[in-house]
């Protein structure tokens, strides 16, 4: 095999990713009135010392309304610039580009953790005593359509609501760019405020925000336009798409939808589905290797835009193997990377890149290239059983 596409870098706008290896925004709930802690430190740090390519921070909220748990980060005041700035500097020690992802809960705010339940969260004496905001934190959403029977009916957004929030986008843009965030992404998927006015199901609106395909697409056109507005030319600009959502939305509008951002300069489109309802989106008869891959493929061949896969991505040949099919541009590796930080790394090995211990921290890199040339008659861990089954991992 040639070098494999997985670790060669890619240029976007005027940023530079060292290989394809996206470690995408994955909610850890752990946040402080918003804040980012240690455990965000923790967390993304390991990630870039992995050696994946970009690491994107977690959906931040661009308004209290919008986050979705007590543990959600937050970005809607100039109070949350450095201390997400702490995180970007750290990413970039390791050699790895910074991202962040930009969202609101709509109507599925003001909830648990998905450990407690994931469901409304319930008003107590205990939770009045963390809580200080609890009536100004009142799920919203572009229609008072609930997500479903167990969630609360959410208020409908006034129209000039709708307005602040497009500027409250833009202002949050700002915010990232000054913490010195390089990539940012638009979380546009899963059932949150952009899908709520994006899907007929949760859209209702008689105004120009509801009733025709059109229509529901302007808020996420407005928002990408005031977000661009703030966010310097030479940044990329990523938008999270549940490009089928299995109540409506499919792969035909996500792509009809990618053609109106690109123009509007948005580089890629980030392809995964479901959670406008509760029921997850079954893609083929059984959820399997790549399963949402070919959402990647559809978007990126018919708006003519370069896309990110997700979803049970395991294996670097695997991931290698979508690459040069032609499936997408750069692979998002999530729960995966949760059980092995250092999967690019094991990627390299497996694929036989050059130097694969290079692109991660001297600290230990260099004692496992060192074990690596020695030999010591050893494999690592993750490429056989054990001692008494050396046969190969599936």
């Amino acid at each position: 095999m040639s070098e494999p596409l997985l670790f060669s870098p890619l240029t976007i706008r005027g940023v530079e990713l060292k290989n394809r290896i996206v470690v995408p925004p994955m909610h850890q709930y752990s946040a402080i009135k918003g804040f980012p802690t240690d455990w965000h430190l923790m967390n993304a740090g390991k990630f870039a010392a992995g050696g994946a390519g970009l690491v994107v921070v977690e959906s931040t909220k661009v308004e209290r309304r919008g986050c979705g748990t007590v543990g959600d980060l937050g970005i809607w005041d100039d109070k949350f610039i450095e201390p997400l700035g702490r995180l970007v500097r750290f990413i970039r020690q390791q050699n790895a580009v910074a991202g962040i992802q930009l969202g609101h809960s709509g109507r599925k705010a003001r909830a648990t953790r998905p450990w407690e339940g994931d469901r409304p969260l319930q008003r107590t004496a205990e939770i009045d005593a963390v809580i200080d905001d609890w009536d100004e934190w009142t799920p919203v959403a572009p229609s008072a359509i609930a997500h479903s029977e167990k969630w609360p009916v959410p208020r409908a957004l006034e129209r000039h609501e709708v307005k602040d929030l497009v500027q409250a986008w833009g202002e949050a843009a700002r915010r990232a760019h000054e913490a010195g965030f390089d990539v940012l992404e638009l979380h546009g998927a899963h059932g949150y405020l952009v899908h709520e006015f994006l899907s007929e199901k949760s859209n209702q609106r008689s105004d120009e925000y509801g009733g025709s395909e059109l229509n529901r697409m302007r808020f996420i056109t407005e928002v990408t336009e005031a977000v661009r507005a703030h966010w310097p030319a030479h940044k990329p600009l990523f938008v999270r798409l549940s490009v089928e959502d299995n109540a409506g939305w499919g792969p035909e509008q996500s792509a009809r939808l990618a053609t109106i951002l690109k123009p509007k300069g948005v580089d890629v489109i980030d392809c995964s589905s479901g959670g406008i309802t509760d029921v997850a989106p079954i893609l083929g008869k059984e959820i399997k290797y790549s399963y949402q891959v070919p959402l990647s493929e559809y978007v990126r061949r018919h708006a003519d835009i370069m896309t990110m896969a997700v979803g049970l991505i395991i294996h670097g040949d695997q991931a290698e193997q979508i690459l040069r099919d032609g499936q997408a541009d750069l692979i998002a590796v999530g729960r995966e990377i949760l059980n092995n930080p250092n999967w690019p790394m094991d990627a390299a090995l497996k694929l036989g890149v050059e130097g694969p211990f290079r692109n991660v921290p001297p600290q230990f890199g260099y004692w496992l290239g060192t074990r690596d040339k020695r030999g010591f008659g050893t494999r690592p861990s993750t490429f056989q059983n054990g001692l008494l089954d050396p046969g190969k991992v599936s």
